[in-house]
């Protein structure tokens, strides 16, 4: 009995196509100099490596946060202390308008970061903060998140804080979490 024709095969009498394999035969080694077969070539980056603009030292994302304090601290001090000084109603008025008003500066800021990249302090020491997967903005809504993220920076003795020192991306956990770098402008 013969067996039937492979409908999807070659037509009688035409020659069979060779094989399609993936990559080199076994036998031909790579040439000098030359990554193995499936292996990144020399000198580029591994896999998950960050391969977009150059990310912030630590110590310039810590001066950002401290700029981005003092004009909340200002506001605070300001307020309550002539509101101490004043006393009575009105000072607790005063104080009341000096936290509400700090509150309302770092929620501008942080805006501000969504929309542009760059708080105050990231402006002037010339860092973004960006998405990791495609290098935009991070918009209002996941700014102000990525703010309250970066409680669980302080969770385990502040040691997310400390994070990007030895990190490869030089993320906190708070930038881990929401995919978020910080580079340098």
């Amino acid at each position: 009995m013969t067996t039937p024709a492979d409908p999807f095969g070659p037509a009688a009498g035409e020659p069979t196509p060779p094989v399609q394999g993936y990559g080199p035969p076994a036998s031909d080694p790579p040439a000098y100099g030359q990554p193995a077969y499936g292996q990144p070539a020399y000198g580029a980056p591994a896999a998950g490596a960050w391969q977009g603009p150059e990310l912030a030292s630590w110590g310039s994302r810590v001066g950002a946060a401290l700029i981005d304090a003092i004009p909340v601290l200002v506001i605070e001090f300001l307020f309550i202390g002539i509101g101490a000084a004043i006393g009575g109603a009105t000072g607790g008025l005063l104080s009341v308008i000096g936290y509400l008003g700090a509150i309302g500066f770092v929620f501008w800021n942080l805006a501000e970061q969504g929309k542009t990249g760059q708080t105050i302090g990231k402006k002037v020491l010339g860092l973004k903060c960006l998405k990791e997967q495609d290098g935009q903005v991070l918009g209002v809504g996941l700014s102000i998140g990525r703010a309250f993220t970066h409680i669980v920076d302080g969770i385990p003795c502040y040691v997310g804080f400390l994070w990007p020192l030895w990190d490869a991306k030089k993320q906190t956990f708070a930038d881990k979490i929401l995919k978020t770098v910080v580079v340098k402008a």
